[in-house]
């Protein structure tokens, strides 16, 4: 009887003090996810809502999508009107008050570093150009150190009970991250100056980190396919101008790069982008790692 007494007074404990609840983390890309994860480890629950296989400027706002944010503690997204075509739609369906703008739990990663490619105003007519600023910052590592310090300290203000355990792991991770960047920079010397052309300016701070020049893009305008007249313009420029390869992501669509590389004779790389990207790049770590290998194969 007592055995049973003392089993049940156990139980209430449980009911009364529950464990406590990881934070539930919306993440919009899987860089985020992977950062937010090196920061709160199993403090978090994480979930992204998009693949290295997708391009992040055109998703659907989908109900699972609005499932997942109205639960949401944190939401964790890059910003810069990156996602503008479906995040606020997400936002508004949601009605989740702790992941709205201004509030604790919305957090934007470009809104933490400086920004390339600002503009005073924009039209439909430059194609698909941000006012706020090239939002693929997650292509700079100096950009992801930078993030980890803002986001450590949003994940302690969010959770104050761990803010030692959020805390030792952000210091982790960047020391780490430090040792990582300066032997990807020594790494990559020799690729400084050298001229590329890109699908998309989704490797803007990439290239910028690098000193690397983008002389022409297969996009006639950003986010406008390529098209066989601006393929044959980029064509005869490499004639003049020759650049060392052609960049495009895992997402995009190979069949341009592919041609000019046939009548150029200039070698196509494809550039995880993001986590995920392809099986090499299974964190931000081996992300930096594949992509510099890569490159630095270009020059082969």
């Amino acid at each position: 009887m007592k055995r049973v007494t003392n089993l049940l007074g156990v139980a209430l404990l449980l009911v009364v003090l529950p464990s406590h609840a990881a934070l539930q983390v919306f993440a919009c890309e899987p860089e985020w996810a992977s950062l937010t994860n090196e920061l709160a480890g199993d403090k978090a629950s994480l979930f992204s809502a998009t693949t290295a296989h997708q391009d992040v400027h055109r998703i659907q706002a989908r109900p699972s999508l609005i499932a997942r944010v109205r639960k949401a503690d944190l939401l964790v997204c890059s910003g810069a009107e990156l996602e503008v075509g479906w995040l606020p739609l997400l936002l508004r369906r949601a009605a989740n008050p702790n992941v709205q703008p201004d509030k604790p739990g919305y957090f934007m990663a470009a809104e933490q570093v400086e920004r390339l490619d600002k503009h005073a105003s924009v039209d439909r007519s430059m194609g698909d150009v941000h006012a706020a600023g090239n939002p693929h910052i997650h292509l700079d590592p100096n950009h992801i150190a930078t993030v980890a310090e803002a986001l450590t300290k949003r994940l302690i203000r969010l959770d104050p009970d761990n803010s030692a355990y959020y805390q030792q792991r952000s210091d982790s991770f960047l020391s780490r991250w430090q040792q990582a960047t300066t032997q990807w920079q020594q790494q990559a010397a020799q690729l400084k100056g050298m001229p590329v052309v890109v699908h998309h300016k989704d490797w803007r701070y990439l290239l910028n980190w690098l000193e690397m020049t983008a002389i022409a893009s297969l996009e006639p305008k950003p986010g406008m396919p390529p098209n066989a007249n601006h393929l044959a313009r980029v064509s005869k420029q490499m004639q003049q101008s020759p650049a060392t390869m052609i960049l495009r992501a895992g997402y995009q669509d190979a069949r341009p790069s592919q041609w000019l590389s046939e009548r150029t004779n200039i070698p196509a790389i494809v550039l995880p982008y993001t986590v995920g990207g392809n099986d090499n790049a299974t964190d931000l770590f081996t992300l930096y790692d594949d992509t510099l290998q890569r490159l630095l194969s270009g020059l082969q």
